[in-house]
């Protein structure tokens, strides 16, 4: 598991629907954006790779995704420069790879 629900049982206080809420809001836009950072990647539209890369970013914090944030804000930070493209293109496989794998993980274990 390479989640972990410490952040949103924090902010919850025990409030089930609420955590299967954030779940579920996670679900909805997380793939949505990672989809939308693939195809900006491969346009080399830098604007957008930042964009969707820093709106990425606090979803995968609160479900404790160290690493993958780590992936996310690089590759926020590269998208600030065109030089960097070939450096995000090497990065975002492992933070699709870890985001699928969480989608997967967080629909098993919450029925969704």
């Amino acid at each position: 598991m390479i989640y972990n629900l410490d952040k949103i049982n924090e902010m919850a206080e025990g409030d089930q629907d609420f955590i299967t809420s954030v779940i579920s809001v996670f679900l909805e836009e997380v793939p949505v954006d990672l989809e939308a950072l693939e195809k900006a990647i491969a346009e080399r539209d830098y604007e957008n790779v930042y964009k969707l890369a820093h709106k990425i970013k606090p979803n995968v914090d609160l479900l404790g995704m160290e690493q993958t944030r780590a992936t996310a804000l690089e590759i926020e930070t590269l998208g600030k420069s065109d030089a960097n493209m070939q450096e995000i293109e090497n990065k975002f496989p492992l933070l699709k790879k870890d985001v699928h794998q969480v989608v997967s993980e967080l629909k098993k274990d919450f029925d969704l």
